[in-house]
Formats: C-alpha cells, structure tokens, sequence
C-alpha cells in the first residue's frame, strides 16, 4: 500500500518528465491527482509549476486593465454575478461614454499595460452596443497605442465578423466552470452556448480569452474537468478567477477558497496549460493576498489583470508592477503579445 507522501512524489515526476521535459499537458485524472496533494508538496508543486511557465512562457509578463462599457441590469442569473438584474445585489445599469473610454485607455497604458478590454454585463450584443463598440475601438486606436480586446456575451457569426472589421484584438468569453458543474452557476444558458461562442472567435482569427472561476463550491474532479475542457479548446489565455462572494448573490454566503487551495489549483491549471497565458484575474486580492500573489507568480502564473475589475476592487496597478520588478519579471511589450 503506498501512502499519501509516496502518491504526491509520483504525480509529481510523472508531471516532471510528461510536461515539463516533452511539453505533453496533464490528463483530467492526472489533474485531480495534482489537486490533491498535500500541503507538504506544495512548494515543490509550485516550483515545478514556475519551471515549466519559465520554459514555455519565458520570464515576462502581459498586463491588461478592463472597463465595463455597460454595467448592471444583465438578464442572465450568473450565481456569482453582482451585474444580474435578477438577484438584490447593489449593481445598477450604468452605460460608460465614449471619451471616458478612452480615457480609461490612456489609464491603463500608462501603466506599461499592452491590452485593454471593454466589458459589458449583456446576454450578447445589441446593435446599440456594437455601435457604441464600434465608436469606441476606433477613438481609442486613434488615440494611444493598445490592444483592444473585449467581452460582451455571446456572439453570432456576425458579430464576431464585425468585432474583427474593428480591429479588436481579442475576445474574452469564460465557460466560468466545468460542463458537468454549469447548471448549479446558471440557469438562463447552457455551457455549450458558450463553448459555440469560444470556438466561432477562435476561427475568426481573433486571440480567444477564456478562463472560468473556482471556489463556488465544485469538487476536485470538477475544478479538473474546468481544466481540462480548457485544454481541449486551446485559448490563447485563461484568466483564472478566484471566488469573491458578493452579498445578494445566490453565492453571497460561501467562504472565501483557502489560499494553499488557490496555489494548488494555480499550478495544476499551468500543468494542464503548459502553452497558456495564465492570468491572475478577480478575487486574488481576498484569496490570496500579497504573499500568495507572490507565490502565484512563482508558481505558473505570467499575466495579470492590474486595477480594480468589473464590481469589485483590485490591488493599486503600482503594488503590482512593484512585485513584478521586485521578482525581475518585465512587462510584456505591445509587440511582443502572441
């Protein structure tokens, strides 16, 4: 009988020769294995994890900062979401004008970031909004020198058409958890909704963003199979979330994920994206901290999103790029995104 020590080893240099010397990602089992490890591995977890983003991704790393274009008032039931029209949470529908757009561009370069994404809290698109996205890409290429990306629900072969006439750069659709978990985070659409949306983008030719969220009270297995479909689809980057319950939502009263849960599950993602941009996006702040963010740094993660996210706050853009100089990690150059 092997005991606990002697499995965690064993997942480890299998993890070692299979993605970290032949680039080979892990398989779902193989990702649960990783997922429960112990606290004792953790450290040579997260080692092995940075070794492979290193070997794979190199020492830099992509700054983005977002903006809602339209926040609030949504119709989907997003358990977690404080922008549904559908639960008490305090979020009202509020548009974001053109010139405060770009403002918040010029903002957000001025950090050294090379992406900027506009967000909106819709089902998908109406003609309005495609307008106002159109207006509002071409003053914001007009007027400094970014990429656009953006995240506005799911698409037609159409809009997808359209979002690429404009010149947008990057698409941020997340399947937010594993199929066989979706039906307990939303109700109003269906995983494979979103997983049709992913795939049109990825044909376009735009770069696909598409990542999901943890501690809303999945199994290990289904955090693996989160991971896995990401593997399948191949974005070019996952932004990993990490659950911040917001008061009003159907989620409101989980605990926060516990910080070695969130390490873990940030190099097991690495271990199954080995390619990936893997991005620190919302509620690292609550989960982790500044020690843990440092530890996801060290441990697979090489994008982050600075500034506050979409209804929540974030840590000040100059702690970041402080902890990035400190760990000798440049920032990415707008040339040198993927």
């Amino acid at each position: 009988m092997t005991t606990t020590a002697e499995t965690t080893t064993d997942i480890l240099d299998v993890a070692r020769a299979q993605v970290l010397e032949r680039g080979e990602a892990l398989t779902q089992a193989q990702i649960v294995e990783v997922l429960r490890t112990g606290d004792d591995r953790l450290a040579d977890l997260l080692a092995l994890a940075h070794e492979v983003r290193m070997k794979y991704q190199g020492p830099s790393v992509e700054v983005e900062g977002i903006v809602s274009l339209k926040t609030g008032g949504c119709p989907e039931d997003c358990h977690f979401c404080s922008q549904s029209g559908q639960f008490t949470s305090p979020v009202r529908s509020v548009w974001l004008n053109i010139p405060e757009l770009v403002r918040a561009a010029k903002q957000t370069a001025a950090t050294g970031a090379s992406e900027f994404c506009i967000v909106a809290a819709v089902r998908g698109p109406d003609d309005k909004l495609m307008e106002q996205m159109r207006e509002g890409v071409a003053a914001i290429r007009a007027a400094v020198d970014i990429n656009v990306a953006a995240s506005l629900g799911m698409l037609s072969q159409g809009q997808v058409d359209d979002l690429v006439d404009m010149g947008v750069h990057r698409y941020n659709h997340n399947l937010e958890a594993g199929r066989s978990f979706f039906p307990n985070v939303v109700t109003t659409h269906s995983w494979e909704e979103r997983w049709e949306t992913c795939e049109m983008v990825k044909e376009s030719g735009m770069e696909l963003c598409c990542g999901g969220l943890v501690g809303m009270g999945e199994t290990i297995e289904q955090r693996a199979e989160l991971a896995a479909d990401l593997g399948r689809l191949e974005p070019h980057e996952v932004p990993l979330n990490f659950l911040n319950p917001r008061p009003g939502t159907p989620f409101g009263d989980l605990e926060p994920m516990e910080t070695n849960d969130a390490l873990r599950t940030i190099a097991a993602f690495r271990l199954a994206l080995p390619r990936t941009i893997l991005r620190y996006a919302g509620g690292r702040e609550l989960t982790l901290g500044d020690l843990g963010t440092r530890d996801g740094l060290l441990g697979g993660i090489n994008a982050v999103i600075v500034g506050n996210y979409l209804t929540t706050l974030g840590r000040d853009p100059k702690e970041d790029l402080a902890l990035l100089d400190d760990l000798e990690m440049p920032i990415r150059a707008l040339n040198e995104t993927f």
